[in-house]
Formats: structure tokens, C-alpha cells, sequence
């Protein structure tokens, strides 16, 4: 797995940065990267965070 921020509302931040600026979907992203979504989903959902489809990122 990438190496990814271990504090929450960092990794927000870099995930939402890497899906507006390199990803046209967060299964792009993931796949890339080598991130497990369901992973990332429940981590991001411990704060209230869900991904939107149409607007590429969580929040």
C-alpha cells in the first residue's frame, strides 16, 4: 500500500488533493496506488467523510 498519512485529516486532504489533480475516480485511485478502498472508506467514515461519485471526492 502507498504510503499514506496516518493522521485522518491529512490523508482527507491528500486523497481529495490526488483526485482533483491526477484521478478521474477514487477505483482509479486506488488501483494505482495500491490502496484498499474498503480501507480507505471505513478509515475516512470514522469522521463523517464519504466518497461522492459525481464530485470526486469525500466529504
Amino acid at each position: 500500500m502507498a504510503q499514506l498519512p496516518s493522521d485522518v485529516m491529512m490523508l482527507l486532504s491528500f486523497v481529495n488533493m490526488k483526485l482533483r489533480d491526477q484521478y478521474s475516480s477514487l477505483d482509479e485511485m486506488c488501483e494505482e496506488m495500491q490502496i484498499d478502498r474498503n480501507w480507505l472508506e471505513e478509515r475516512l467514515a470514522t469522521v463523517g467523510f464519504k466518497y461522492n461519485k459525481a464530485q470526486n471526492r469525500f466529504w
